[in-house]
């Protein structure tokens, strides 16, 4: 019972994450990314609420879902701290740029070949 509520707290947390990482994107990617990749992230975290819900009592999934959306805000704001103090702005807006271009090409890539 236990692993089947750390696999729901998994399940809740990655796909929130997912969600969570649209907003980080400019309006041009963000948009790309929505459309392929955060529309799937909802269904797959509804689809961990609706497992946690017939699983578990209520009480359980209300505190796994408040449990996974403030891990994954504290995760992005750790992350979002320690990078900052790492890198400079320029170099992280390079970063941003490259990882945006990246994925257009990669949603092109499949969707064309």
């Amino acid at each position: 019972m236990v692993l089947k509520y750390i696999s729901f707290l998994i399940g809740l947390a990655w796909s929130y994450s997912l969600i969570k990482t649209q907003s980080i994107f400019s309006k041009k990617a963000s948009l790309i990314f929505k459309l392929f990749i955060s529309k799937v992230s909802w269904l797959t975290f509804l689809a961990a609420v609706y497992f946690g819900y017939k699983n578990f009592s209520i009480e359980y999934t209300l505190i796994g879902i408040v449990f996974s959306i403030i891990l994954v805000h504290l995760g992005f704001l750790f992350l979002s701290k320690l990078l900052k103090s790492k890198f400079t702005q320029e170099q992280l807006t390079l970063a941003k740029n490259f990882f945006e271009y990246s994925l257009l090409a990669w949603i092109v890539y499949y969707l064309f070949i």
